[in-house]
């Protein structure tokens, strides 16, 4: 019979792997794509996967350190969707289209 254990342990390689291949998705987002929503979204992925990498060094040294930094992450990425979507719906206001290069026009 086989030992089924050995397949449910989670350890901390795969939550770094998991925050590592996340980490790499939003920074491919954002370096390759003009929409500042999607731009916005892969930057709030980015902080998710920086977040699962404290919550799991957190957990495997057994400590609350890395809950309490996941609170001031989660805090920041609030402040900057908010931000961020508020000069997303007033570049969509003034030219019906949310493109990166519009934000050069927000100076005049």
């Amino acid at each position: 019979m086989v030992n089924t254990n050995v397949f449910l342990e989670i350890g901390l390689n795969h939550y770094l792997v998991l925050s590592t291949v996340l980490f790499c998705l939003g920074m491919i987002g954002v370096l390759l794509r003009k929409n500042a929503i999607v731009m916005l979204m892969s930057i709030e992925l980015m902080l998710n996967a920086v977040n699962i990498s404290f919550i799991a060094f957190g957990k495997y040294n057994s400590n609350i350190d890395g809950q309490i930094m996941v609170f001031f992450v989660m805090t920041i990425a609030a402040a900057e969707a908010a931000v961020g979507l508020a000069l997303a719906v007033s570049i969509f206001k003034r030219f019906k289209e949310v493109n990166i290069r519009f934000f050069e026009h927000l100076k005049g």
